[in-house]
């Protein structure tokens, strides 16, 4: 895991899930997955948005023209544990399937974050949306 993550996970769990720097004011959820290869457990920290009552994530990889390596894990082992602010429990990864669903979702991100536009940009890749639903 990264400094930067280690620092953004520790200040999350300190700050019952407020954290500065680049997320200051955005909605961060910790991801802990298990990887797809090693099979060992890896905590993450994403920005989440909301859509009712379901939280979702982009696996936009900041623009990268590749998928993120949670992202990946969780095609692999779609089970995980999910921290909001002080709330912990245990989720499923759900990619969104439906085009419109799909799109809806990102544009709706987009509004609150316009850097996601940015990604779609340079990404030169369809980037996909997840709900993570508590189980």
């Amino acid at each position: 895991m990264s400094d930067f993550n280690t620092q953004v996970i520790e200040e999350f769990r300190a700050n019952s899930g407020k954290v500065g720097g680049p997320f200051e004011g955005a909605n961060v959820v910790l991801m802990t997955v298990v990887g797809a290869k090693s099979g060992a457990e890896r905590t993450t920290p994403v920005v989440y948005f909301q859509d009712g009552e379901r939280i979702y994530v982009i696996a936009s990889a900041g623009g990268s023209t590749k998928h993120p390596a949670w992202y990946h894990n969780l095609v692999a082992h779609p089970e995980l544990t999910v921290e909001v602010g002080t709330d912990k429990y245990q989720a499923r990864a759900v990619p969104v399937a439906d085009d419109g669903e799909r799109d809806r979702l990102y544009a709706n991100a987009v509004a609150q974050m316009p850097g996601f536009g940015e990604y779609e940009k340079t990404a030169n890749r369809r980037i996909p949306v997840l709900h993570l639903d508590r189980v």
